[in-house]
């Protein structure tokens, strides 16, 4: 792993895989059978479970537990302390190991500071979940939500600029920043063209 840099306090267990240019910083745990993309950026204290998947260019802020059952696409940011959970009805007395449920963070998601995504759901592309948000149902693309329970109120670009305000995906609309085009799509927005 001579192309990856993996700080003296952090723990890597034997069978994780690290995808190239990938730094692991300090207090972190990157447990067996869990896999890390290339140039993946796993900030303090970070927990990656078994059988976690982390795509390509992934960043993982601060005081991140990322939970066997969660899976993240490339590009996606994990803002400090945030949470993600595996299990709906926990219980220390009761094992629910074989009940864990599958979270899906797709392409180019931002989950901010200490958001929290309850397990069993999709987090669509681009989606933007704001700061101190609870996810509990899924996530259309380009989407922004925000609050307790996190409810859409606007649509994101690409480039991390507002498009539009209001929980309907609008029937087209363009990036005042980078001049992207967006159309209605069957998972909330879709890109037609642009620089971004």
């Amino acid at each position: 792993m001579s192309d990856v840099f993996v700080h003296e306090s952090s723990y890597v267990d034997e069978g994780c895989e690290i995808g190239k240019g990938t730094k692991v910083w300090h207090f972190s745990h990157l447990m067996s059978g869990s896999r890390i993309g290339e140039r993946c950026n796993i900030g303090q204290n970070v927990v990656i479970s078994p059988g976690v998947v982390i795509g390509n260019n992934v960043k993982v802020q601060n005081n991140v537990s990322i939970y066997t059952g969660v899976m993240l696409e490339d590009d996606v940011f994990c803002g400090p302390s945030m949470v993600f959970t595996n299990v709906v009805n926990p219980r220390s007395h009761v094992s629910r190991k074989d009940e864990y449920r599958q979270t899906l963070v797709r392409r180019g998601a931002s989950l901010g500071a200490n958001c929290t995504v309850v397990c069993g759901h999709t987090i669509g592309a681009y989606a933007f979940i704001g700061a101190g948000a609870v996810v509990t149902k899924d996530v259309p693309d380009y989407a922004l939500l925000v609050g307790n329970p996190a409810r859409i109120t606007g649509w994101m670009c690409e480039c991390g600029v507002k498009l539009v305000a209001g929980g309907t995906p609008p029937a087209e609309a363009t990036c005042a920043a980078c001049g992207t085009n967006y159309a209605r799509g069957t998972a909330g927005l879709a890109r037609k063209s642009g620089a971004a």
